[in-house]
């Protein structure tokens, strides 16, 4: 195979850079940024916020980030880890609502030398994962193949979260 074809991609390649804060985080400005739709986000919480990565590992791929900039774990308290982990519940559920995925990958990469791209900040990863997921593109052309646009993806898991019955 000499090309693969994805124009979905090209309005992303295209965008520009992602709004930064006045931290200079991508996170925080995608939280102080009111376009939920174009940064992904597809939930707010009161300490946290859900949104879909833009490099996804697996179509559906999420990740959950604190609005309280830190690198470390330990520097979060109580009430923020509380809300995160339900939040990563929350996310498996409607993954799974969405798209049967048949497990899932959920971590968090803390530290330059364990993955995290970004100093002084912290997320999680949720990674819906099925049987036969990795393949050739995968493991030899270091490609990921998606089977849905990030849009779609938005518009899916925002259908699935307006939909929920909410509990008083």
């Amino acid at each position: 195979m000499d090309r693969i074809w994805a124009p979905w991609r090209f309005k992303y390649l295209t965008a520009g850079d992602p709004p930064a804060s006045s931290s200079g985080s991508i996170f925080a400005g995608f939280a102080e940024s009111q376009d939920d739709r174009t940064n992904g986000i597809i939930y707010r919480g009161k300490h946290s916020f859900a949104l879909l990565n833009a490099f996804p590992y697996a179509g559906g791929h999420l990740m959950v980030v604190p609005y309280r900039l830190t690198g470390d774990i330990a520097e979060l308290n109580d009430e923020e880890l509380l809300e995160i982990n339900q939040l990563v519940k929350r996310c498996t559920i409607w993954l799974r609502n969405a798209y049967s995925p048949q497990g899932f990958n959920i971590g968090v990469n803390m530290g330059m030398a364990a993955g995290a791209g970004i100093p002084n900040h912290i997320h999680w990863q949720i990674v819906p994962r099925w049987g036969g997921d990795t393949n050739f593109m995968t493991v030899v052309g270091e490609t990921r193949v998606l089977p849905q646009s990030l849009g779609e993806t938005y518009d899916l898991l925002r259908s699935i979260i307006d939909s929920e019955v909410v509990e008083t």
